[in-house]
């Protein structure tokens, strides 16, 4: 396979109803990256679709899309986490009421980002994260990421994540490491 970089990439980014209009492929490749875990109710694709639903519905939602010869490799999406969000009711630590208190203009909660297994490792998911999290108005954003996906976190960290504490979402997910950076990006070291 000739080496790709991601200048190769091409990004394209949705709103809502773009984002449902190419929702069959969408789901189609989370099948694909994550098809050894599709037996676990938690990971079935109809989890997965029910979440997106509730994920698109949010004002201000966006997904960029990352395709290489017109094929689907990459994609990453989320939005702004509103007033009453529920985004923080599984975190496992207290912090102060401050820390996790929204208004539906401060945190863009990243929801998903994955690459095709054959493309990782070659800039692809920070082009789509950089491309997701470029020009928010908010001041910053949160993600989950299993900590037994070393690489991911890995990743994170390194473009400036930092650790919030762990977060089960719902009673059948696992408990996931949160994670935060502030808005905008350029504020962060390169990494």
């Amino acid at each position: 396979m000739t080496p790709i970089t991601p200048t190769r990439l091409v990004t394209h980014a949705y709103d809502t109803g773009g984002a449902r209009a190419i929702q069959d492929e969408l789901f189609a490749l989370y099948a694909e990256i994550y098809a050894d875990q599709l037996s676990d109710p938690f990971y079935s694709v109809e989890r997965f679709a029910d979440r997106f639903v509730g994920h698109s519905g949010r004002s201000g939602f966006l997904l960029v899309t990352g395709r290489i010869d017109d094929e689907l490799i990459g994609y990453a999406y989320g939005g702004p986490l509103g007033a009453a969000t529920q985004w923080w009711n599984g975190l496992r630590e207290e912090v102060p009421p401050d820390v996790v208190a929204e208004d539906g203009s401060r945190t863009f909660a990243l929801n998903e980002i994955m690459v095709k297994e054959g493309w990782r490792r070659r800039g692809i998911a920070r082009s789509l994260h950089d491309t997701l999290l470029a020009d928010r108005p908010e001041r910053r954003a949160t993600l989950l990421v299993d900590p037994a996906n070393t690489a991911a976190k890995a990743a994170y960290l390194s473009w400036g994540w930092q650790l919030l504490g762990h977060l089960q979402p719902f009673s059948d997910a696992p408990i996931y490491d949160a994670l935060v950076v502030d808005l905008p990006l350029s504020h962060r070291a390169a990494g």
